[in-house]
Formats: C-alpha cells, sequence, structure tokens
C-alpha cells in the first residue's frame, strides 16, 4: 500500500523541548523510520513544516536536518491546505492564539500544555476543536515513560489491592544564572509571561492521577517563590515574580490522598529527577522516570522505631524488588506522537484531548486559588455544553 504524507506545521521548535524531545526525537526519528504503520497496513509519514520567529534558527535547523519547509509568517502556514496537522510548543503566553487560529482554519491541533492562560480559555478552544470536527490532542508525555509504564502494568493487575496513598516528589536545583547559567528559561520565573512550577507542573500531576489512579476532586497547596532574584540569558538581573516551589495535598475519587512536592529550589537525593510512591493493602511501589520497584506485603519487613537503640539495622531498600522492563520502550514524546498520527490518519482512540488539557489546567487554577486563600479547594465537573 502506499505510505501517506502527512504535512505537519511544529511551532516553537526552535526552543529546547520542541527541538529535542518533539522535532528530533520524535517527527524526525518517526520519518526516518519509514513511518506510524496503520491497522490497514499502510503507513502514515509525517513531514515537518517549521514555523517560528526567527529566520536564522528556522533555517539552520532546517538544513540541519533535511526540512524542506519552513515559515515565520503562521497565516501563511495556516492558509496552506496541504499541510494538516498544526503543533504548538510555544510559551504559554503566546499559544492560544495560534490554537485558535489553526482550530480555525481546520486543521487537526496538538499542543503542549497548559492549553491556554485560563480554564474558560481551554474549555474555549476544546468546544472550537469539537465544533469544527478536527482531531486534537495534548501532550501528555510522562504516561509513555518507562516507569509509569510500570507502574500502571501494576495498577492494572491488582497488584496494590485497595490503593491507599500516593506520594510524589519532583525537582532539581535550577541555577539563578548570576553565577552558573540556568538550565531553564527566564520566562519560567515570571508570572507575566505566564510562568511559574504550578503552572508547569500541576497538569501533569493530573493527568497521572486521573489515568492511573482516579479524578482530583479536591487540592490543599502552599506556593512560595524561594528565589526572589535571577538572572535573564543575557546575564541581567530580574525580579521572579512566579513562585518556584509548590507543596499540595490532592483527594482523589474513592478516598485516595495523594501528596506531591515541585521544586526548582532543591537538590537531589533520589534515585531520578521525579519520583511517585504508591502503597497499597498488598503492595507498595516506587516508579521514576524508567525504573520501578516494588515490595508486596508478603516481603515486607517489621520496621520498629527505637530512637534509644544504638543503631538502626536500616537495609529497607534491600527489600525491593525491580520491575523487569519486559518491552522495548521509545521515547515517550515519541510514542505519544505515534498514537496522534494514527488517531488523525485511522481514527484510532486517543483520549489525551483538549478538554483533557482543560482538566488540568482546572486543577492548576484551584491549586494557586488554595495557595492564595489557604483553603483546601474542591474541583467541579469538567464537561463542555
Amino acid at each position: 500500500m502506499q505510505d501517506r504524507v502527512l504535512a505537519v506545521a511544529m511551532n516553537g521548535v526552535t526552543g529546547r523541548m520542541g527541538y529535542r524531545q518533539h522535532l528530533t526525537r520524535s517527527v524526525l526519528a518517526i520519518r526516518n523510520a519509514g513511518g506510524v504503520e496503520l491497522p490497514d497496513g499502510s503507513r502514515v509519514v509525517p513531514e515537518p513544516v517549521l514555523v517560528g520567529r526567527s529566520p536564522d534558527k528556522l533555517r539552520a535547523i532546517a538544513e540541519r536536518h533535511g526540512v524542506e519547509r519552513w515559515s515565520t509568517d503562521l497565516d501563511t502556514v495556516l492558509s496552506d491546505p496541504a499541510i494538516e496537522v498544526y503543533f504548538d510548543a510555544q510559551i504559554t503566553s503566546v499559544r492560544e492564539d495560534a490554537v485558535r487560529a489553526a482550530i480555525a482554519a481546520g486543521k487537526h491541533v496538538y499542543t503542549e500544555k497548559p492549553t491556554a492562560g485560563t480554564l474558560s480559555a481551554a474549555l474555549e478552544l476544546a468546544k472550537l476543536a469539537r465544533d469544527a470536527g478536527v482531531c486534537n490532542g495534548v501532550v501528555q508525555d510522562k504516561l509513555f515513560l518507562p516507569g509509569l509504564l510500570k507502574l500502571r502494568r501494576l495498577v492494572e493487575s491488582g497488584f496494590f489491592g485497595r490503593v491507599l496513598s500516593v506520594r510524589g516528589e519532583f525537582g532539581y536545583w535550577v541555577f539563578e544564572g548570576g553565577w552558573q547559567e540556568a538550565q531553564r528559561p527566564s520566562w519560567n520565573y515570571r508570572s507575566e509571561d505566564g510562568g511559574g512550577i504550578v503552572l508547569d507542573m500541576f497538569p501533569h500531576w493530573h493527568y497521572i492521577l486521573e489515568r492511573l489512579f482516579a479524578p482530583v476532586r479536591a487540592v490543599t497547596a502552599r506556593t512560595a517563590t524561594h528565589i526572589p532574584r535571577r538572572w535573564d540569558e543575557e546575564g541581567r538581573p530580574y525580579a521572579a515574580t512566579a513562585e518556584d516551589a509548590a507543596y499540595a495535598v490532592f483527594e482523589l475519587e474513592g478516598g485516595v490522598i495523594a501528596q506531591i512536592n515541585s521544586s526548582w529550589c532543591v537538590r537531589v537525593d533520589r534515585g531520578e529527577l521525579v519520583e511517585f510512591q504508591v502503597d497499597g493493602t498488598e503492595g507498595s511501589a516506587v516508579a521514576g522516570l524508567r525504573e520501578c520497584r516494588v515490595q508486596h506485603r508478603v516481603t515486607t519487613p517489621r520496621a520498629v522505631w527505637d530512637p534509644d537503640a544504638p543503631a538502626d539495622p536500616g537495609g529497607y531498600r534491600d527489600h525491593w524488588e525491580p520491575v523487569p522492563d519486559n518491552t522495548t520502550f521509545v521515547n515517550g514524546f515519541r510514542a505519544q506522537w505515534e498514537r496522534f498520527l494514527a488517531h488523525v490518519c485511522a481514527g484510532e482512540e486517543f483520549p489525551y484531548d483538549l478538554l483533557s488539557g482543560a482538566r488540568g489546567l482546572q486543577l492548576a487554577e484551584a491549586g494557586l486559588r488554595s495557595a492564595f486563600s489557604g483553603h483546601r479547594v474542591e474541583l467541579e465537573e469538567v464537561e463542555l455544553r
């Protein structure tokens, strides 16, 4: 059967995430591998069309990777009927208008998150996509990481029994920029530019909790701007107006309690940059980006708290067993891209849509509201009317 070439406008590929994860490790990797096989045996091959503001950067990327088309004019790109899909990896503050324009042009839309600056705007985008009849999706890459795929395997097998709690630790030290170059862009620390760790990470925590365990029904959060002064890409000092740490308790449907700390001001003393411990009546697991370890109740050691003992016997980690890979894992971003392409071309199921993205933004807004008010905030059911 003849392969189908699918033109994909990719906006924001001059940024770190857009370039590394979405362009080179996903779309170009899929293209170079001969595309994605569809149920009828045919294949869809994505062909990127680069979009951005810097002609020099776009030209350099295009020449480096053998991409034929690039443009700084989004309107012209969207008016091209040969381009069927629009992807957005821009900064949050400009994403909404671009996605709205793409939907109006009849393009299928795949986008980073948050999808908009407010819940109402995110819901409007979801409604516009539904009414336009275009396929739409939101990046939820962490669901496709090896560690969380192993965790899903455990959940679906009933390993935990009744899940009691989830504890997550995420973060690392982001250099302030004055004496060592920061690992993250400066806009991440300016609320006026859509920055802040709540908007950045709570949508991730939402889809992880919702897809693996249960919907989030309430949140209690505290935020902090631990580092009030940072230095931008040009070495100029600026006031950090967005929070760089958030400490939250999420109440899930069915009684599961999740506690997740998110911080760009923490030095790492754990196996991976993010780890989740899940405790259940029958067993527990600790999952990171790639690894997952388990401890069943029959192998749980008897721990005794005795501060007067001369020494803690320790060795607690010796009682945990690794979950084997048992499969070959591909890049998580690429895995979701493959599913979205199959969704567009063959109608394959793709639940990670704009409405799901709106629910993630709802949790971020509720977390910020809780931090501001000091109160627990309940989440109402979000649906399209």
